[in-house]
């Protein structure tokens, strides 16, 4: 089995991170091509290498002392060199840095030297060859990612290497500059690498033994999803859960190729599989649960609205004319609700409402702020009756009020409107009834 293993900065931070990466690598022949990421922290009150590098550059290109703190990020890699017992130096490394940062070679550029540096040691380390992401991940001249360029150039370079450390998050534009992906962007990479390779399997060890069914912060120790369908996925990671980086998930989902989340601390644990579909029944009705604050609704009233033709399609214009993007539109014969993100739409409501009075001459319109939207996703409501109605149950029992629930076509999730004070609570309610009375 051909594998792509990436590892985020938590699993990298010290040498003795390091060593345990190194023993999850060795203990299987299949995990070939090892996508890392800068160190991140040591401790809480530690910082990430990537901040420190921001950090350092911006006090660069500002005319000030940088030195002393390229000097800090130094140290932190020849920490982890000195507990490995490497004979590496990465002096020359450095004085290009910062020879690069004088001449300001971009922020892009000082944020991906974490995963370059990092990259140089691991492949030191494993004895693996190094591969420059700069040299095969590539972007276009508007800073989009090319993928057929991309995949191209990377089946070439690997056809040929038994084993390999590309390191993430970067690539190179068509004039050489440094790009970057977003933050977490090494997923990305990660997914990029497994499928120029087609490998069998992506792993990516972070610090948590997998997808959990939701947010760890709401709800103590919450259950392990053991598998999860790319959409599933998609659904939960809209909503506020986050574990792999959204951008990560299409290049595989398009070879088919699974996902397994792993935890580096605890590297026996299975973690969770993220297929494109699996007949593997779920051990609960629902698979997750995530959410996120600070919406508001535009409640529009019109009698007969429903024979009005282009009636939807005129209020969201207005929305659109307003650069406001809608999150959920519930709908009944006369009236039609939209949701939309409480900060974008404050500064523009007036607009908006003399815009919806002008488009469609409403009966009547009102407003609501302050509110949560909790997404309860899971494939086996397919197959359950009455979850719609445990979820009722449920958050009346918690004495919470309702303001919207909307369950799409697929059957795959169901959205529920509540006040920002009970969000917590409610995804407690629902935990409750679908989890913790199944333990």
């Amino acid at each position: 089995m051909k594998k792509v293993v990436k590892f985020g900065g938590s699993s990298l931070a010290s040498a003795e991170q390091f060593k345990k990466v190194g023993d999850i690598i060795r203990s299987d022949e299949g995990r070939r091509y090892v996508i890392p990421s800068a160190p991140g922290k040591r401790f809480s009150n530690d910082i990430k290498v990537t901040d420190m590098l921001y950090d350092c550059y911006e006090t660069a290109v500002s005319g000030k002392k940088f030195a002393q703190k390229l000097e800090k990020i130094k140290e932190r890699y020849e920490e982890i060199i000195k507990g490995l017992d490497l004979t590496l130096s990465l002096d020359d490394e450095f004085a290009r840095i910062q020879e690069s940062f004088l001449a300001k070679a971009g922020k892009d550029y000082a944020a991906s030297r974490g995963e370059y540096l990092n990259g140089i040691v691991m492949a030191a380390y494993l004895g693996y060859e190094f591969v420059d992401a700069a040299q095969v991940i590539f972007f276009d001249e508007e800073g989009n990612f090319d993928a057929v360029k991309t995949d191209k150039a990377l089946a070439e370079r690997l056809q040929d290497v038994e084993r390999a450390v590309v390191p993430g998050f970067y690539g190179a534009m068509e004039n050489g500059c440094i790009k970057t992906f977003s933050r977490g962007g090494s997923d990305v990479t990660g997914s990029i690498v497994a499928k120029a390779i087609r490998a069998d399997l992506y792993e990516n060890w972070t610090d948590v033994s997998g997808f959990l069914v939701t947010d760890p912060h709401i709800i103590e120790n919450p259950e392990v999803i053991e598998t999860i369908t790319y959409r599933e996925l998609r659904e939960l990671s809209y909503m506020g859960a986050t574990v792999l980086h959204e951008d990560a998930i299409f290049p595989v989902r398009k070879e088919g190729i699974p996902i397994n989340i792993r935890n580096t601390n605890a590297p026996d644990e299975k973690g969770t599989l993220i297929v494109e579909s699996t007949c593997r029944k779920p051990k609960y009705t629902i698979t997750g649960i995530a959410g996120k604050k600070g919406f508001a609704s535009i409640n529009i009233e019109k009698d007969m609205m429903n024979a009005e033709v282009g009636f939807g399609r005129k209020v969201l214009g207005v929305f659109e004319d307003n650069g406001i993007s809608f999150e959920h539109m519930p709908s009944g014969i006369d009236t039609m609700t939209v949701y939309v993100h409480q900060s974008e739409f404050e500064e523009k409501e007036q607009k908006v409402l003399a815009g919806i009075h002008r488009a469609v001459q409403p009966d009547s319109i009102d407003l609501e702020s302050d509110l949560a939207l909790i997404a309860v996703v899971g494939r086996g409501m397919r197959a359950t009756r009455g979850t719609a109605g445990r979820i009722f149950s449920a958050l009346a029992h918690a004495n919470i009020n309702i303001k919207m629930i909307d369950q799409g076509s697929s059957e795959l999730n169901i959205i529920i409107g509540v006040r920002n004070e009970d969000f917590e609570t409610a995804i407690k309610a629902i935990y409750d009834i679908f989890v913790t009375t199944q333990l």
